[in-house]
């Protein structure tokens, strides 16, 4: 569906919405409308990429929620299982409360892993676990440049093996063909040869 089929789809829903006696704010009409113009430039420009629901988090929000994805990971549990335990549950989720207040659970579902690589630079707020799929870049084993013979082409593989050894932690893959391949400091100096799957 392109853009501007996107914004008549809107303009009838909100005929609608009218119709049904429940009718949009203006406010809001202009909110859904200026999405539809945003995609339609990203699109103009092919930029068009599926939202990152981390981007609509204030910047302090940001930073409180990836260090809490950040613990939980390195306690070995599932940041967004805990989170939906807390809720199942009526608990309080203590610092992250705010998920669950101003964005719950449809925003907290639109989170994939993907989204973590924008804020890799954060210190890997998502570790890697064996059965895990990632796309590993060719430039692990070949020499690519931007203007060269050889461009960056990304492969699935799934992880088999994770070792942690001194200051690094290595990684072993298997790609779909069944060959396997050792990737050294998977975090620490090749973060940005491998990236999660987009769905």
């Amino acid at each position: 569906m392109t853009p501007d089929e996107i914004a008549t789809v809107l303009q009838n829903a909100f005929k609608r919405c009218d119709a049904a006696s429940c009718p949009l704010t203006d406010q809001q009409k202009k909110i859904l409308l200026q999405l539809v113009e945003e995609a339609q430039r990203q699109s103009l420009s092919g930029k068009l990429d599926i939202l990152n629901p981390l981007d609509e988090l204030t910047p302090e929000e940001l930073e409180i929620f990836l260090t809490f994805v950040k613990t939980e990971e390195q306690q070995n549990r599932t940041w967004k299982v805990q989170l939906l335990n807390d809720w199942l549950h009526n608990q309080d989720s203590g610092n992250v409360q705010f998920i669950r207040e101003r964005y719950g659970l449809q925003w907290l579902n639109r989170v994939e892993s993907y989204h973590f690589d924008k804020y890799a630079h954060f210190g890997d707020a998502l570790k890697l676990r064996i059965g895990d799929r990632i796309e590993v870049s060719n430039a692990l084993w070949e020499w690519v440049q931007d203007d060269g013979p050889c461009k960056r082409e990304w492969f699935l593989a799934t992880i088999i093996q994770i070792d942690e050894v001194s200051a690094a932690t290595n990684c072993v893959v298997r790609f779909y063909n069944g060959a396997e391949y050792e990737i050294p400091g998977i975090y620490e100096w090749n973060r940005y040869n491998w990236r999660w799957p987009k769905k």
